[in-house]
């Protein structure tokens, strides 16, 4: 069992590095990373982080974080924003860049890629027959490299995809022999993956047009949230949108994005 003293220890760990606050998951972090321990051969958690610290290759610094950070995700959820984007972004994007045919929408928590498929398919089925023309590829990032290596895989069981339409799940995915479903090259293609911490400096040398930023704030605290979305605001157009998870909030005393609907955020249109 976790003592106070090695919890406190790993919880200043995630937060320096990654901004994460695991503060009120004691339990959490136990269950998750107690067998692991007894598997790898460490007689208790400071044995493992005095590893971890050591570890110039970064590599059981990776795993740590692929055991706390919980990826559980699957297409259409939230179904909502999908919509909206649809509806409300995408023809705002089209007006603005129907010029440059430059489509810059940037997925900042991609977990297992769910979430930046179905952004593909919605991007892909709004532009029709116009998608060869535009550059509508999208960044999907993630912490996570377990998460990143399933989500390039793009393989999934059948009810991950149980809310997907009919006509989608035959478009954009190939049924295996094993009965799961791969996503198309065709729509791999659209997707650029990266592992990317949130606390590091945005690298983009184009502001985005609309970032998606679902269920991942829940890891943080306050004042890390608030700088997180100050970064997000400054990397967006004038006009740009921010979705967050439906059951997150933003400060709205802190930030400076208009209030769309709940969970749905605007940049100013200069």
């Amino acid at each position: 069992m976790i003592t106070d003293e090695e919890f406190l220890r790993i919880v200043t760990f995630l937060k320096q590095r990654y901004g994460i606050d695991m503060s009120q998951k004691k339990v959490i972090m136990n269950g998750r990373l107690e067998n692991y321990l007894k598997a790898g051969g460490w007689s208790s958690f400071n044995d493992y982080m005095n590893d971890v610290e050591r570890d110039s290759s970064g590599e059981l610094e990776k795993t740590l974080v692929n055991y706390l950070t919980t990826n559980h995700t699957y297409f259409m959820r939230e179904f909502e924003h999908f919509d909206f984007f649809k509806r409300v972004v995408l023809p705002w994007i089209q007006r603005k860049e129907q010029r440059s045919k430059d489509m810059r929408i940037w997925c900042g928590a991609s977990s297992t890629g769910e979430e930046p498929y179905m952004i593909a398919m919605v991007i892909r089925d709004f532009l029709g027959l116009e998608h060869d023309r535009w550059d509508a590829r999208l960044l999907a990032t993630d912490v996570s490299t377990q998460a990143l290596s399933h989500a390039m895989a793009g393989v999934y069981d059948e009810e991950h995809l149980k809310n997907i339409p009919d006509n989608w799940k035959r478009h954009f995915f190939h049924k295996e022999a094993d009965g799961t479903y791969k996503v198309v090259q065709d729509l791999k293609q659209q997707v650029i993956f990266r592992k990317f911490n949130l606390m590091d400096p945005f690298p983009f040398k184009k502001k985005m047009h609309t970032i998606f930023l679902r269920n991942v704030m829940i890891y943080f605290d306050e004042p890390t949230k608030r700088e997180l979305v100050q970064k997000v605001y400054d990397f967006l157009e004038p006009g740009g949108y921010l979705f967050i998870g439906m059951t997150e909030t933003l400060d709205r005393s802190s930030t400076p994005f208009q209030l769309v609907k709940p969970s749905i955020f605007r940049k100013q249109e200069g």
